[in-house]
């Protein structure tokens, strides 16, 4: 059964909280208007992204469950929808890059950015403890990953064998990262068989520019919508079920293929291996 899903590509300000979760409430109402089911907002898209110094950034952040989420928790019990955005998270005095899924009973699940860049927050976040987990929705099974986890293969394969449908893809890309959804986030599809919902901010912060660019993307790697430059929303309708389908036959019993049955864990050892020590 078709899902409409969105991806928001806002252009949040920096440490502006309250103006930034109000701009995130008024497009996400927008969206669910238009039908959306499934909407994806992007990296830290309530606090912004280039924080200079850590006790700055703990300023913008905020506990989860905490304000935003109920503030969208709201909007999901009235419409039946469900979103994923991109928060900073504080738990105690620790620091996170996370984002969450919310629906119309709250918060379903939480994810925390694995691989941390140098760059902007991420100098001063922990790094994450959730693992990679798929959660069950009406529509069918998300997961998520957060911006630059798009470059490392084997997260988006952990959630692909943990049954996911759609990985939600919450992104601050800035400038000299267009390869990422010119050609990542559809190869991490094709390869996967899953939809993505890659979303990117839009706008200048703290010297750097954040190109937009944010993207639907179906199990064959066809870019189904595609955002410009600006603040906008994209939608496309996906069938989540179509992810299920790993093997694509193009001749029966003469050409056939599977990239997550073919693998050879066996082989793959060297993957999750110690680093041996430098002499």
């Amino acid at each position: 059964m078709p899902v409409k899903v969105a991806v928001i590509q806002t252009n949040p300000r920096l440490g502006e909280t309250g103006e930034n979760r109000r701009q995130v409430l008024a497009r996400f109402r927008e969206a669910v208007a238009d039908g959306a089911q499934l909407s994806v907002f992007p990296e830290c898209a309530v606090s912004g992204y280039g924080f200079s110094d850590l006790e700055t950034a703990r300023l913008a952040a905020e506990t989860i469950p905490g304000p935003t989420v109920a503030a969208l928790t709201g909007v999901c019990a009235e419409s039946g929808a469900y979103v994923v955005i991109g928060l900073l998270e504080l738990e105690g005095e620790v620091l996170y890059n996370t984002a969450v899924l919310v629906g119309p009973q709250g918060m379903v699940g939480r994810y925390r950015k694995a691989h941390l860049p140098l760059l902007g927050v991420d100098r001063f976040t922990a790094p994450g403890d959730t693992g990679f987990r798929v959660w069950d929705t009406p529509f069918g099974r998300v997961g998520a990953l957060i911006c630059y986890d798009l470059r490392f293969p084997e997260a988006m394969r952990a959630l692909a064998l943990e049954g996911a449908d759609i990985v939600a893809l919450p992104t601050n890309w800035p400038d000299g990262s267009q390869n990422a959804p010119e050609f990542v986030a559809r190869t991490r599809a094709l390869e996967n068989r899953v939809f993505v919902l890659a979303c990117n901010r839009c706008g200048d912060e703290s010297g750097f520019w954040f190109f937009g660019h944010s993207q639907i993307t179906d199990p064959a790697g066809r870019v189904l919508a595609e955002a410009g430059s600006g603040d906008e929303i994209r939608y496309a309708e996906i069938i989540p079920a179509l992810a299920r389908e790993k093997r694509i036959v193009l001749r029966p019993g003469e050409f056939e293929l599977d990239t997550v049955g073919d693998r050879r864990p066996d082989l793959y050892g060297r993957l999750v291996a110690e680093p041996a020590p430098l002499q």
